[in-house]
């Protein structure tokens, strides 16, 4: 009997020490909902957000972190290469815009969504340009951002989205005289924004080549919130269009004082604008018939863009701008490029950037979203689309 007994426990430490070894060999099956990350179809990327969700430009941000939202959480339920999001809030201003870039890198960011604003991305590109992150902004519009202050090519990691701002500027100029928007221009801009100032000089030039009177060009500056001079200066110089290359805040403000003074020359503004009917307390009818230069019109009928305003709309409770939409091809952008670039969970953010940087600016590489079909990029990041206009009507944007 006892030989017996010593025999089974023979056999059954045996059996042990066999099972012990197969550990070894074999990685215990993952959870159902843990994706594997062995391969660029698979894993987790992350994907961080900079932009101003408090403060004057809230509007922009906030608008960003929504629309690039709607787009994690459509290709999260798709399976695959998966998203992990994270959106910081940098007020608009630079410095915060840095605290907030930092804090992303502290949770291991592989690729930037921003920054939103031209200046705090300027000075966010300085820093990711060190330490090798990618950023895709989806509205920093200066050549600043990869340009840097001295109008070099500093910044190789940083693309953009949205057209840069000497883009708008000529295309706003051909799209006034292409479409006889009228034959005498009044120019307010912001003399203290490089956004503004660069869209105000290329516009100039434009108007100049293709013999487009400017007969009024006034500044204002952040502080500003008296327009009285610049629009009575408008209207004294018969100017029957008056382009704004400004924000939707000040131009709220231009509106009010037309309106008071029974000026009504055709307004024409650019994707700065964009937002001007959800700012708090302004009147949509002193926007009427307002016309904006942006790549985007909710009321578009292709399936993309009624997908997604129909998903923003009931998510947010109200109609996606121009900026939600951009952050809504952004992260579209980097994940069909992170897939094409074999990045995974396991890949480093300086390593991710320098494919990254290969992948958009190759010549191959393309995207279709709700901001323009067949997108692509130069070696110098600028996005090449399709600019469209809409026209505010009842209080909504329309095709035009």
């Amino acid at each position: 009997m006892k030989k017996v007994i010593s025999i089974l426990l023979v056999v059954l430490l045996m059996a042990a020490v066999f099972t012990a070894c197969g550990s070894k060999d074999a990685a215990p099956a993952p959870a159902s909902n843990a994706p594997a990350a062995s391969d660029s179809g698979s894993g987790t990327i992350k994907i961080g957000g900079i932009g101003p969700t408090t403060g004057a430009a809230a509007v922009y941000g906030t608008a960003v972190k929504n629309g690039a939202q709607i787009a994690v959480d459509e290709i999260n339920a798709m399976g695959g290469l998966q998203i992990e999001y994270k959106f910081q809030d940098d007020e608009h201003d630079a410095e915060k815009s840095v605290n907030a870039y930092n804090a992303l890198k502290d949770w291991g960011v592989q690729m930037i969504c921003g920054t939103v604003t031209t200046t705090p991305c300027i000075a966010v590109a300085a820093e990711a340009n060190s330490d090798r992150v990618f950023m895709l902004t989806p509205s920093a519009s200066s050549p600043l951002v990869n340009h840097g202050e001295n109008g070099a090519y500093d910044y190789d990691n940083v693309f953009q989205l949205c057209f840069t701002d000497p883009d708008q500027g000529l295309a706003s100029a051909q799209y006034i005289v292409d479409h006889d928007l009228g034959k005498k221009v009044a120019i307010i801009y912001n003399n203290a924004d490089a956004y503004s100032t660069g869209i105000y000089q290329t516009f100039k030039a434009k108007a100049a080549e293709l013999n487009l009177e400017v007969v009024s060009t006034t500044t204002f500056t952040d502080d500003t919130t008296d327009f009285s001079v610049q629009v009575a200066d408008a209207q004294s110089n018969g100017a029957d269009v008056v382009f704004l290359p400004i924000y939707y805040e000040p131009a709220a403000l231009i509106l009010r004082q037309a309106k008071s003074i029974g000026y009504a020359p055709v307004f024409f503004g650019v994707d700065g604008m964009d937002g001007i009917l959800t700012l708090e307390g302004f009147d949509a009818s002193l926007a009427e018939g307002v016309m904006l230069l942006t790549p985007f019109s909710a009321d578009a009928k292709d399936e993309r863009t009624a997908s997604f305003v129909k998903k923003y709309t009931e998510a947010f409770g109200e109609t996606p701008n121009q900026f939600a939409a951009d952050g809504y091809d952004v992260i579209y952008a980097l994940w069909n490029a992170a897939k094409a670039a074999g990045i995974n969970d396991k890949t480093s953010a300086a390593d991710a950037c320098e494919k990254l940087i290969a992948t958009f600016s190759g010549g191959s590489f393309s995207v279709d979203g709700v901001t323009g079909a067949g997108m692509k990029w130069s070696k110098e990041g600028t996005v090449t689309k399709a600019p469209k206009a809409v026209v505010i009507q009842n209080g909504v944007y329309v095709g035009f």
